[in-house]
């Protein structure tokens, strides 16, 4: 089976890991700063904050923007569940903007227009979680700018986005949001087996998720509200979680980090080759935006479903069969059975609906030969057209 991605180790990151099961630290040790350092300065943002999952880090962000009760939070219903789940976590409410139909980020339009409806009804969200979908960008500028006027804060989730650019400059420097968070996981464009990080210009937040990614204690004294005990005294002054990274997975992204222009130069390679191979097919390719530049975590198409007379389904079986390992990204939040008890519907985002009943990921990940992108793209070229119904039988 071809995957649909893959992470890819070699002996250097094994013998990253090794060296901190060598040492004295395995889980708060000196890596986890040490990495924080490292990608906050990759993207040119001043602070960062590891954590064991980009939903904790998401999770946390939106605690420390002073997310709760009371509160929304707006999202694309085209993302993981993470997207959304967080603003739930803070005992927020929920809802979501469609997408763009060539993009499949959150649409510029249908945003502008859910926003003067809100305002107008007193229902303006206080974040807004842009996602980067498959690794383009989203508009940010003009998502800042509306942000500007209504008054709300921005938390990019760039989980699929590390490494790529937006206006030329790299996802995570912050330009136009208050926090961006990467994600680790293996499959995504860099890997520490679990883990994500949230990276932000603002001191105050980022004290914040630092805290609350460790059960909000402290040893500073100047926090504590009274003189410690002794040398081993703490105090835990809120609230908090334990969504540490570990010094075993810092080293890892350390040691993945060093690779990333490889890994995306790769991708965009791959994805670059699927473009010629496959532009004679009834599908639609990936859209670029032209001011961006994606990491390409995914390759999604659309099937042109009313050309080929098939399901998605059927395309999927079929390539499945044949060791395609295709996937589908994303189920539309909204029709998740626990966000219908909420009281959402089908129709409710048609752009993000449509587009799901069509979409297929192909595979893509940096270690993926050409031979086999040739096996992918001729299998799909013998689904659509063995599958097709006899029109004269």
């Amino acid at each position: 089976m071809i995957p649909y991605g893959h992470q890819s180790i070699d002996q250097k990151d094994i013998f990253a890991i090794i060296d901190v099961l060598r040492s004295d630290f395995l889980t708060q040790g000196p890596k986890v700063p040490e990495f924080e350092r490292a990608v906050s300065n990759y993207c040119c943002a001043k602070y960062a904050a590891a954590t064991n999952s980009a939903t904790s880090a998401l999770h946390i962000a939106c605690l420390a923007l002073g997310l709760g009760p009371g509160d929304i939070l707006w999202t694309s219903p085209i993302t993981f569940v993470a997207s959304a789940n967080c603003a739930l976590y803070c005992g927020a409410r929920i809802d979501f903007v469609d997408i763009d139909p060539k993009t499949y980020n959150m649409s510029i339009q249908a945003l502008q227009a859910k926003l003067v409806e809100a305002e107008q009804a007193g229902t303006l969200p206080k974040i807004i979680i842009p996602v980067h979908f498959s690794g383009q960008p989203c508009e940010m500028e003009k998502i800042a700018d509306l942000a500007d006027e209504y008054g709300f804060s921005i938390i990019e989730d760039a989980s699929h986005a590390i490494g790529a650019r937006y206006h030329n400059e790299l996802v995570g420097g912050c330009h136009y949001s208050d926090v961006t968070i990467f994600s680790f996981h293996p499959v995504k464009i860099i890997t520490t087996a679990e883990g994500g990080m949230a990276v932000t210009n603002i001191p105050h937040l980022a004290h914040k998720m630092q805290l609350l990614r460790n059960h909000c204690i402290t040893r500073d004294t100047d926090q504590m509200t009274h003189l410690p005990d002794g040398p081993w005294y703490y105090q835990q002054i809120g609230l908090g979680f334990n969504y540490r990274m570990t010094d075993i997975q810092a080293a890892l992204g350390l040691s993945q980090l060093s690779k990333l222009a490889a890994f995306v130069k790769r991708r965009k390679s791959l994805a670059r080759r699927y473009d010629r191979l496959l532009a004679d097919l009834p599908i639609t390719r990936p859209y670029q935006y032209p001011d961006s530049s994606s990491a390409w975590h995914l390759y999604t198409i659309r099937l042109d479903l009313e050309k080929i007379s098939l399901t998605r389904r059927n395309v999927f079986e079929y390539l499945r069969e044949k060791g395609i390992g295709v996937n589908v990204h994303y189920i539309p939040v909204h029709t998740q059975p626990y966000y219908q008890k909420m009281g959402f519907t089908l129709g409710m985002f048609p752009e993000a609906e449509k587009y799901y009943q069509e979409t297929l990921t192909l595979p893509l990940f940096p270690a993926m030969t050409e031979e086999n992108q040739n096996l992918v793209v001729e299998s799909l070229k013998s689904a659509l057209k063995d599958l097709q119904p006899d029109k004269n039988p």
